[in-house]
C-alpha cells in the first residue's frame, strides 16, 4: 500500500467524485480513478458506492477513514520534522474567512507573515459560509461563532465590534436620525435575509429592522454602498477607515459586539508549522483589530 494512493482516496472522500478530486490533486479524473482501483486492490475491499452522482464511501471505507487521516497526520509531522527551519514557516496553508475579514484584515496581516516567511504560501479562501473542516477545505478557518460538532480545536482571536454607519454626504441629504424609530425613514443596506448563514450575522434582526432596500450576502460590498452614499447599515468598526466619509451613526443605541475563532481539524494539533501559522495570525489579527477600531 502506497501513501499517494491513500491521500487521493482521502481527497476522493472529501469531494465525493473523481473530477472533484482530480481538480484538487491537479491530476486527471481517470488518474485518480486507477489509483482508487489499485488501493482497493491491495486491500482487497471496495471503499467507495460508485454512482452518477459521484462517489461516496461505503461501510469499509468508513473504517478505513480514520486510519488514512492517521496516515496523513504522520506525514505532515514527518515533513515539518524533517523541514529543519527552526521557527521560518514554508510550504502552502489555505485559510477559510468571513469575507469581511478577509477583505479587511487579512491582507495586511498575511502580507506581514509572508514578509517574515518568505517560503511561505497562503491560500485565503474569502467565502460567506461556514467552512467544512473535515473535508480538508482548508487547513484552518476563521469564524464567527463556535462549531457545534466535529474534531475540532477552537480558539478564541478577539472580539470585534459594529455600529450603524452611513456616509456624510447621505446623512446631509436625508431625513433625521436621532433615534432608532427613525431608521423606518432610510434607505437600509445589510444581507439577504435568507442568505444569513451564521445567526451571529443577523445585526438587523437584533435591532428589530425588518426592511433592507440593498441587500448582499457580502460584507465588502454592502461597505462599498455604504461609502456611496447609498444609505444606512451595521459596518465592522474595522472597516470604516478605508472608506473616508464614513461615521458611525446612533452609537448609544446600536453597540454589537462579536469574536472570531480559530477553528482547526482535531488532528492537526501536533503540527507544529500549522501551530506558529495559527500563532502569527492570531497575533496578527488581535493587533490589526485594536489599530483599525482605534481609528474608526
Amino acid at each position: 500500500m502506497q501513501w499517494d494512493d491513500m491521500r487521493i482516496f482521502l481527497f476522493v472522500a472529501r469531494h465525493d467524485s473523481l473530477s472533484g478530486a482530480a481538480r484538487a490533486l491537479k491530476l486527471d479524473a481517470a488518474t485518480v480513478g486507477r489509483r482508487i482501483a489499485r488501493l482497493e486492490r491491495g486491500l482487497g475491499a471496495v471503499l467507495f458506492t460508485k454512482s452518477p452522482q459521484g462517489y461516496v464511501l461505503n461501510a469499509a471505507g468508513q473504517r478505513f477513514l480514520p486510519h488514512a487521516e492517521a496516515a496523513e497526520q504522520a506525514m505532515g509531522a514527518a515533513e515539518d520534522e524533517l523541514r529543519g527551519q527552526g521557527d521560518r514557516l514554508s510550504g502552502a496553508i489555505r485559510l477559510g474567512a468571513p469575507d469581511g475579514c478577509a477583505n479587511f484584515l487579512l491582507p495586511q496581516v498575511c502580507a506581514g507573515i509572508i514578509a517574515r516567511h518568505p517560503d511561505l504560501e497562503i491560500q485565503l479562501v474569502a467565502l460567506p459560509r461556514v467552512f467544512n473542516l473535515s473535508r480538508r477545505e482548508a487547513d484552518m478557518a476563521i469564524a464567527v461563532s463556535l462549531p457545534t460538532g466535529g474534531r475540532l480545536t477552537v480558539q478564541k482571536i478577539a472580539d470585534y465590534h459594529l455600529h450603524l454607519a452611513a456616509h456624510h454626504a447621505y446623512l446631509a441629504a436625508a431625513p433625521p436620525l436621532r433615534d432608532l424609530a427613525d431608521l423606518g425613514a432610510h434607505r437600509i443596506v445589510g444581507y439577504i435575509p435568507d442568505m444569513i448563514f451564521d445567526k451571529e450575522l443577523d445585526y438587523l434582526g437584533e435591532i428589530g429592522v425588518e426592511k433592507v432596500a440593498l441587500s448582499s450576502n457580502s460584507v465588502a460590498v454592502q461597505v462599498q454602498w455604504l461609502a456611496q452614499g447609498a444609505g444606512v447599515g451595521v459596518a465592522h468598526d474595522f472597516a470604516l477607515s478605508s472608506c473616508p466619509g464614513l461615521v458611525r451613526v446612533l452609537c448609544d443605541r446600536v453597540s454589537l459586539t462579536r469574536t472570531f475563532w480559530l477553528i482547526r481539524h482535531g488532528d492537526d494539533r501536533q503540527v507544529g508549522r500549522l501551530n506558529r501559522f495559527a500563532e502569527a495570525l492570531c497575533a496578527g489579527l488581535r493587533a490589526e483589530i485594536q489599530h483599525l477600531e482605534a481609528k474608526a
